[in-house]
Order: structure tokens, then C-alpha cells, then sequence
């Protein structure tokens, strides 16, 4: 697997890039009704998403533990699910999908937490896994 910094930026540069390009769309058409959807790919994924690569940039020992596997993917999942979950609920008036797809990215950003937890504060469990890195 790549490594957990780049993925988490390459995966927040594709949502901007899906963000941006429905903004365009939306400008262009003067229909504004799916702001939510473009609002969230660039918060929820371009800003989140590449947030978290850089501090997975910043402190490699968060990438040591499957924690930070389980944060890629779903913050990964969500930050395309969540916006897919909000088109759905104003194009068929129907927020079951948005709903789910907050509680994937809840679960991630707890993960997450946890991850911080463990290396900041937990430093006697991860000082040998530091030592195995250098």
C-alpha cells in the first residue's frame, strides 16, 4: 500500500478536483441547489482528507499502526459517500444514505483520535515501534 500520507493527499486532491468541477457546473448553469454536495467534497474530503496526509507527513509514527489503515479508508469512503448521501437526500428526498455515510466519517475521525491518543500519550507502547523505524 502506498503510503498513508500520500493517500490521504491524492485521495483529498480527487474530491477537490470533483468539488470544483461541480461548482463550475452549478456557476455556469446558475442552478445552485447541489451547494451542499460541492461544499462537503471540498470540506469533508479536499480539506479533511488533506489535512490528515499532512499530519501523517508531520508524525510518521501515526502511520505505524493499523489504526492508521482503518482511518484511510473510511474518511476515504466517507468523503465521497457523505456528498453522494446528500445528493440523494435533495434530488429523491430521502437522507438514509447521508445519514449512514456521517457515521463512516464519525468512525473516522475517531479512529483518528485514537491514533493521536496512542502516540501522543501512550509513548511507552509505540517507543519500541519508534526505535524499529529508525
Amino acid at each position: 500500500m502506498a503510503r498513508i500520507d500520500v493517500s490521504f493527499i491524492l485521495l483529498g486532491v480527487l474530491c477537490l478536483i470533483v468539488g470544483v468541477v461541480l461548482g463550475i457546473g452549478m456557476g455556469a448553469a446558475h442552478d445552485f441547489q447541489y451547494a451542499p454536495v460541492h461544499a462537503h467534497l471540498n470540506l469533508l474530503g479536499w480539506a479533511s482528507l488533506a489535512l490528515f496526509g499532512l499530519i501523517y507527513k508531520a508524525y510518521p509514527a501515526l502511520s505505524v499502526s493499523w489504526l492508521a489503515k482503518a482511518h484511510l479508508v473510511l474518511s476515504g469512503v466517507s468523503a465521497f459517500a457523505f456528498p453522494a448521501g446528500i445528493y440523494i437526500s435533495v434530488a429523491h428526498e430521502n437522507p438514509s444514505f447521508a445519514i449512514g455515510a456521517s457515521f463512516i466519517a464519525l468512525g473516522g475521525i475517531l479512529v483518528f483520535f485514537c491514533n493521536l491518543l496512542r502516540v501522543f500519550f501512550f509513548k511507552s507502547t509505540t517507543a519500541s515501534t519508534d526505535r524499529a523505524l529508525a
